[in-house]
C-alpha cells in the first residue's frame, strides 16, 4: 500500500527491562494480520528480538523497527532495550520517533527505566504516552500504577483508556472519550456503576488539561460550559503534542486485549512526521521536514550481515525513489541507493519508493555512517547524535594467540553499528581498552566477535601503568661556585 507523510506515525517503545515492549509490538503487529502468530520471547520466535544474542538472552539488545499497518496508516514501531547498557539505541530512536511510548508493568509498576524513559522523553521534547501492560497477571494494580504516575509525574498524566475490574481481574477495558466498554474478548458492554464515577473523576481530570490548550476552551471551563465532542478531541491531540496531557493506557498483550484500542489513539493523537518537531542540523539552526522537495534521508542506525552493510534511515524532504543518487553531506560524495527496503525486525521488503516521514533500509553503502546526511539537494548536515561517555572499561585479549587483528578488525566493524563504546590502545601498557556502559554491553559485544567473526575474546582488568615518585621527605645540601 502507498503512503503520505500525513498517513505515517513514528513510536519509540521505552521502559524498564521486562515490562512488555517486544510483546506488545508482537500483539500489534498479530492483530493487524502483519504476523501469523503471536510470537513468545520464551521460545525466541518474536519479530523484534531475532539477533542471536537476543535470543540466547532473552532481552533486547538494540532497537528494531516494526512496522504496524491499521487503519490506512502506517506505525512505524521502533521498540527499544529496556537495559541501561544498550541506552545508545534510544539515542538513535529518538532522532527518528515523533512520539513516545513508556511500557510498565500493572504490578511492578513505576521502575528506574520507566522514569529514565520519561527523562528521555522530556529532554528530546516529544509527546509522550503511558501503557500499563499486563492487566491479566495476579496483584495487577492500574489504579495504583496511575495515581503513581500523576504523583511523580504531575496532572498532565490523565487515563483515557482503564479497566474494569471484578475483584483482582479485569473484564474489560473503558474508554474515557465515549464513554464506552468493551470485554477482553472486544465485545461491547455495560459500564459497571464503579467505571462511571471513574469515568467523572477522570474526566474531570482532562477537561482541565484541555482547558490549558487554548483561550477559547479555557474560557469555557471557568464558565462550567461542556466541551463539544470535536473540542474535547482537537484539545486532547493539541495537548498531547504540547506534551501538556501524558495519556494512559492498558491492556495485556498476551491475553489480547488494549492493543486496538491503542492503535487507534496513536492514529488519533500522534503527530504525523510534518507536525513533528523540526530537525537540529550541525550549524546549529533547524530543517523542518518537509513532503516537497528533492529527497533527502538522515541515517540514524547501522548494521552489518553476512551480505555486508545495512543503513537504516528516515526520509526527511521528498519522496526517495530506487535508484536515487544521493550526495553524503559529509564527505562530498556520491552514494547509489540501488535497493531500497523496509525493514521488519530482520526480514526486508524491497520498494520502489518511499515517501516523507517514512523509514527504510538501504544497502551497501561502504562510505556512510550513522548520523550522516543523504541529500539530491542543499539539505543541511542533519546533528549527529550525542551518546553518554562511556566509563566501564576493560582489557580485551584474544584468548588464541595470532588472532589479534581478527578482534580489532572485529570490534571495527560493531562500532559502526554501536558508537556507544570506543575502542583504544593505551600507548603504555600496550593493551586494547574496550569501554562501555556496563559489564553486559561489554559481554555482548564479545559474544558478537565469536558469532560473527568467529573470534574470541576475554576481558580482563585493565593494566594500570606505574610511575615512579617522591616517596619520603630527604634534605641535601649543594654548593654553587660562580
Amino acid at each position: 500500500m502507498s503512503y503520505t507523510a500525513k498517513d505515517i506515525r513514528n513510536i519509540c517503545l521505552l521502559g524498564h527491562g521486562g515490562d512488555g515492549k517486544t510483546i506488545l509490538t508482537e500483539d500489534m503487529l498479530y492483530l493487524t494480520k502483519g504476523s501469523d502468530r503471536l510470537g513468545s520471547i520464551t521460545d525466541g520466535n518474536t519479530v523484534s528480538d531475532f539477533d542471536p544474542e537476543e535470543i540466547k538472552r532473552q532481552y533486547s539488545i538494540s532497537a528494531s523497527i516494526v512496522p504496524v499497518e491499521f487503519e490506512k496508516t502506517k506505525i512505524n514501531v521502533l521498540d527499544n532495550p529496556g537495559f541501561f547498557d544498550f541506552a545508545g539505541e534510544i539515542v538513535q530512536s529518538l532522532r527518528v520517533a515523533d512520539a513516545g511510548l513508556v511500557v510498565l508493568s500493572a504490578k511492578g509498576g513505576i521502575a528506574v527505566g520507566t522514569e529514565k524513559a520519561w527523562k528521555s522523553l522530556k529532554d528530546a521534547n516529544k509527546p509522550t504516552m503511558f501503557y500499563v501492560s499486563k492487566m491479566d497477571e495476579d496483584h495487577a494494580n492500574y489504579y495504583k500504577v496511575v495515581d503513581d504516575l500523576r504523583a511523580q509525574f504531575g496532572n498532565t498524566v490523565v487515563p483515557l483508556v482503564f479497566p474494569m475490574m471484578q475483584g483482582e481481574k479485569c473484564v474489560g477495558l473503558v474508554d474515557l472519550l465515549t464513554r464506552t466498554a468493551k470485554d477482553t474478548q472486544g465485545n461491547a458492554c455495560a459500564l459497571s456503576a464503579e467505571a462511571e464515577e471513574r469515568c467523572e473523576e477522570y474526566m474531570m481530570s482532562l477537561n482541565e488539561q484541555v482547558a490549558e490548550t487554548s483561550e477559547e476552551l479555557m474560557e469555557k471551563f471557568f464558565m462550567e460550559e461542556p466541551f463539544t465532542e470535536a473540542e474535547l478531541i482537537q484539545g486532547v491531540k493539541d495537548g498531547v503534542r504540547s506534551r501538556s496531557i501524558t495519556p494512559v493506557f492498558c491492556g495485556s498483550a498476551l491475553a489480547g486485549y488494549g492493543s486496538k484500542m491503542l492503535m487507534e489513539y496513536i492514529v488519533k493523537f500522534c503527530p504525523n512526521p510534518l507536525e513533528g518537531l523540526a530537525l537540529e542540523t550541525e550549524d546549529g539552526g533547524e530543517f523542518a521536514l518537509t513532503a516537497d522537495g528533492a529527497a533527502s534521508v538522515f541515517v540514524f542506525k547501522t548494521t552489518s550481515d553476512q551480505f555486508g552493510k545495512n543503513s537504516y534511515f528516515k526520509v526527511i524532504s521528498g519522496e526517495l525513489t530506487e535508484g536515487s543518487a544521493l550526495t553524503n553531506v559529509r564527505t562530498g560524495g556520491s552514494e547509489k541507493l540501488s535497493n531500497i527496503f523496509v525493514a521488519k525486525g530482520k526480514n526486508q521488503t524491497k520498494v520502489s519508493k518511499l515517501c516523507a516521514g517514512d523509514i527504510g533500509v538501504a544497502t551497501k553503502l561502504s562510505n556512510v555512517q550513522t548520523g550522516d546526511t543523504l541529500t539530491a539537494g542543499k539539505t543541511p548536515a542533519i546533528k549527529g547524535m550525542e551518546y553518554a561517555e562511556p566509563y566501564y572499561s576493560m582489557a580485551v585479549y584474544a584468548k588464541v594467540k595470532g588472532q589479534e587483528d581478527k578482534i580489532s578488525a572485529g570490534l571495527t566493524k560493531l562500532n559502526e553499528e554501536d558508537r556507544s563504546f570506543t575502542v583504544k590502545i593505551d600507548k603504555e601498557t600496550k593493551e586494547t581498552i574496550l569501554s562501555g556502559v556496563a559489564d553486559i554491553h561489554l559481554g555482548v559485544i564479545c559474544a558478537k566477535l565469536l558469532g560473527r567473526f568467529k573470534v574470541e575474546a576475554e576481558l580482563k582488568p585493565a593494566k594500570i601503568a606505574y610511575r615512579e615518585t617522591i616517596k619520603k621527605t630527604v634534605e641535601q645540601q649543594g654548593r654553587h661556585k660562580k
